[in-house]
């Protein structure tokens, strides 16, 4: 009845204390919740006494902020992006960054940041430990934003994602070697975002350099970035010794589509060689703690069959059991000291088994690796020779091209000098008529000229000689009207007969001096028209002599033609000639470029085998994988196969153990009977 009194008591007491325990799991977080809304607030007055200490009045944004991350703490995340911080802000930020900082997100993508706000935001980053993402987006970042990114990349232990998207740190190429060095000697980074940075090919080569010493890196995005032929290049040869990165974006770089088929092929190794090596680093850890399971199995086991054996030992000891039992016992141990030598045995085995598979491993692995990398030398040499002959097959038609446009500039600077010759021609025969017509036209006008001077003069003298037939017809008149008027008044004026006769006299005589002076008039026109026809006839012979050398100028001319359409017809010719040539220097480049292209095809032809081969040999690694994945599932049999034996071992210990206990019991009995039985102890009895 006490018992069962009693035993109610420890249930409430159970239930009492899994109440508190809930009671302080759910009080738990609320505390860790105040801690951290405490931190921040801590944060904030912080960050205002240190502004107020620079002299400078801390801004609301950021207030705001911190504000509302101390109320919402569970996200961690810093968000100032699209804020203006100023520099006074960016000091006190910098001083309060080292160390732990309340929260694991840092978000400062387009606000304005200057190179002294970097450098001093970077510089309280170098030795913060709990910043695990850091955004600095759309901040113009140059020289020295590069160099102190550089330098934070050295430092710090806890970034693992950098966003760098829009800026300017490819610009420099000084700045950009800093920050590459600091990628180098980074081992914790796990994604970098570098987008229009203006990152050329010299900066890609830095930046494949640093790849090549890096070990952490996983991501990688260079899109929208001017790396070119060379920068993928760079990027493409330093993958070969990056194990770890497993995505490179280069879109929008103007890199060769080869150039990006090759990039991905080794990203993809990089992500199978991971797999493999997670995988086989998985299974060799499982295989280990297997292992020790084992161990500590067996181990226990011995630990019991030894305290078995020891207490036997005691047992045996203290009851002063016989030689015969000490020797049951021996052999017992013998075969106990047999089964742990096979068990140590066995031991041994599977450790030889597991290292040996694990060297198998390795030496698979290693030859996975030689095959791989022989894979990309020969393929990127067969990469090399294809760009080779591309270039030459470009060179090639490049010197066809500037062959066919020698011959078009010579076909048409001579159709250009047989039009200008022509056109020569025609203009001179023009100027030849044009001259004949114009000579022919001034003949025509000389000689209408002349004639209608003639006609003029002639005109004029009939005129003059009409005007003189009427004068003297008038002066007949007058004088028939004076002898009739004498005769009438011949009676009434004898006296002025003297008179009118003297006046007739002189008025004849001053007609006679008129006439003989027009007819003089008329006899120098006469002569001066004489004079001028002389001057026309001479002028006509004159432009008869210039219409013969006109003519000789156009023999001369049409000479000249024929010398011109000889020279035309030598150009012909020589046209003909150099077509012909270049006919046979086109058939003879078509015919290298035939064999060049056999060659290129043969060489494609050859790609494409090597293609095969690389395909055949990846169907030979996807069969060893394969038969390295039977061989270790028939290794796990074998090891299931060898638990059971040594179940089954333990069981013939245990089977042999109690046999052993059966007999000891029975010589126990035997030795016992023996000693009741004995003469010593009848004797005892009867006394």
């Amino acid at each position: 009845m006490a018992a069962r009194a009693a035993g109610p008591a420890p249930r409430k007491c159970g239930r009492g204390e899994g109440g508190a325990r809930l009671r302080g799991g759910s009080a738990a977080p609320g505390g860790g919740r105040w801690r951290r809304a405490a931190a921040m607030e801590e944060f904030r007055r912080a960050y205002a006494r240190l502004c107020a200490a620079g002299g400078a009045a801390p801004q609301e944004a950021v207030l705001r902020r911190l504000r509302e991350l101390g109320e919402a703490p569970g996200r961690g995340r810093l968000d100032l992006a699209a804020q203006s911080l100023s520099l006074e802000t960016c000091g006190a930020l910098g001083r309060l960054l080292p160390g732990a900082a309340p929260f694991a997100e840092v978000a400062l993508g387009d606000c304005g940041l200057s190179e002294e706000g970097v450098k001093l935001l970077l510089h309280g980053l170098c030795s913060n430990t709990t910043v695990k993402s850091l955004d600095l987006k759309g901040n113009n970042l140059r020289t020295m934003g590069a160099e102190a990114l550089g330098k934070l990349l050295r430092q710090n232990k806890s970034i693992r994602s950098l966003i760098l998207e829009w800026n300017s740190l490819g610009v420099w190429e000084e700045g950009f070697s800093f920050f590459c060095q600091g990628l180098g000697a980074n081992n914790f980074l796990q994604r970098l975002d570098l987008r229009n940075n203006q990152i050329n090919h010299h900066g890609a080569g830095e930046l494949a350099m640093a790849l090549k010493r890096n070990a952490s890196l996983q991501e990688l995005d260079l899109r929208w970035n001017n790396i070119g032929l060379l920068g993928g290049r760079a990027l493409l040869n330093c993958l070969h010794s990056n194990k770890t990165l497993k995505r490179l974006e280069l879109a929008g770089n103007n890199v060769p589509s080869d150039i990006l088929k090759a990039v991905e092929q080794a990203l993809d190794h990089n992500q199978d060689r991971q797999t493999i090596l997670s995988e086989t680093q998985n299974r060799a850890c499982m295989l280990s703690k297997e292992i020790l399971n084992l161990k500590d199995e067996k181990t226990k086991q011995f630990l019991d069959l030894m305290d078995t054996i020891d207490k036997q030992r005691e047992e045996i000891a203290r009851s002063g059991r016989l030689q015969m039992t000490e020797a049951a016992l021996a052999l017992s141990e013998q075969k106990v000291h047999n089964l742990g030598e096979l068990l140590s045995a066995m031991k041994q085995e599977q450790a030889n088994m597991v290292e040996r598979h694990f060297a198998e491993l390795q030496q698979q692995k290693q030859e996975g690796a030689d095959r791989e990398g022989k894979l990309f030398r020969d393929l990127s040499a067969c990469s090399e020779k294809n760009l080779l002959l591309r270039n030459q097959v470009d060179e090639l038609e490049k010197k066809c091209k500037v062959q066919q446009d020698q011959l078009f500039q010579l076909k048409q600077d001579l159709t250009n000098t047989t039009a200008e010759l022509k056109l020569r021609a025609v203009q001179a025969e023009e100027r030849l008529e044009m001259e004949k017509r114009r000579l022919k036209q001034s003949l025509e006008d000389m000689e209408s000229l002349r004639l209608k001077e003639v006609d003029h003069m002639t005109q004029h003298m009939e005129a003059s000689e009409r005007s003189l037939q009427d004068r003297v017809q008038r002066l007949e008149a007058i004088r028939i009207a004076l002898e009739e008027e004498l005769s009438q008044v011949k009676a009434a004026a004898l006296t002025e007969r003297g008179h009118a006769e003297e006046e007739l006299i002189k008025v004849r005589n001053q007609a006679r001096l008129d006439e003989q002076q027009r007819l003089e008039h008329l006899q120098e026109k006469l002569r001066l028209m004489t004079e001028s026809r002389d001057e026309a006839q001479n002028c006509c012979l004159k432009q008869k002599q210039m219409v013969s050398e006109a003519q000789a100028k156009a023999s001369q001319l049409s000479l000249h033609t024929d010398g011109l359409r000889r020279r035309i017809e030598e150009l012909q010719q020589d046209l003909n000639s150099k077509e012909q040539e270049k006919v046979t220097e086109v058939n003879k480049v078509k015919v290298e470029l035939q064999e060049q292209i056999g060659h290129l095809q043969a060489e494609r032809a050859a790609q494409e085998g090597l293609r095969e081969k690389i395909a055949a040999l990846e169907r030979q690694l996807k069969v060893l994988s394969s038969n390295h994945r039977e061989a270790l599932l028939d290794k796990e049999v074998e090891i299931s196969v060898l638990l059971e034996k040594l179940r089954m071992k333990e069981a013939d210990i245990s089977r042999m153990r109690e046999e052993e206990a059966q007999r000891a019991n029975l010589l126990q009995n035997a030795i016992m009977a023996y000693i009741q039985g004995s003469p010593l102890r009848t004797h005892s009895s009867r006394k």
